[in-house]
This record gives structure tokens, C-alpha cells and sequence, in this order.
């Protein structure tokens, strides 16, 4: 295995890791600043209300976008152990 074939796995796995996460991270981001502006509008310094809504997004984040990233895995994984001959050369 040379280094070419090393990078390539690395920029696959880094770019799957991505589009894992960046669901997730989006919709934490996108409530995280609607509650500022909302706690800026309404001048309510109040750390903890931030929490229950990002816990409430990424939950349902995960049951719209968890069937995704779940086969996104798995496919990935499969892949990588049926290519895993190849790379021991």
C-alpha cells in the first residue's frame, strides 16, 4: 500500500465524516442562532434555553436524517473491508 492509496482512504473517510455530521451540525447551528436573536431581541440572558431546543433538533434531526447516515456508514464500511485485500499488498 503505497501513500497515494493511504490518502485517497483519508480524504474518503474525512468526506464521509462530513456528510455524517454536517445534518446534525446544521441543525444545532440554525436553532443555536434563532434562540440568540430570539434572547437578543427579547434581552433574556438565560444560558440554559438555548439547551432543550438543540437537544429537541438533534433528536428529531436523528430520526429524519438517521436511516441516512446510517446506510451512508455502512456502505462505507463495506467497502473499505471488501477492498481490505488490496490494500495488504
Amino acid at each position: 500500500m503505497n501513500e497515494s492509496v493511504v490518502l485517497a482512504l483519508a480524504k474518503e473517510t474525512l468526506w464521509i465524516t462530513f456528510l455524517v455530521g454536517a445534518p446534525l451540525l446544521g441543525i444545532t447551528m440554525l436553532i443555536g442562532i434563532v434562540i440568540s436573536i430570539f434572547q437578543a431581541v427579547t434581552q433574556i440572558n438565560e444560558m440554559t434555553l438555548s439547551f432543550v431546543p438543540k437537544i429537541v433538533g438533534v433528536f428529531i434531526a436523528l430520526i429524519i436524517f438517521g436511516p441516512w447516515m446510517l446506510e451512508t456508514i455502512v456502505s462505507f464500511t463495506a467497502t473499505l473491508f471488501g477492498n481490505l485485500s488490496m490494500y495488504g499488498r
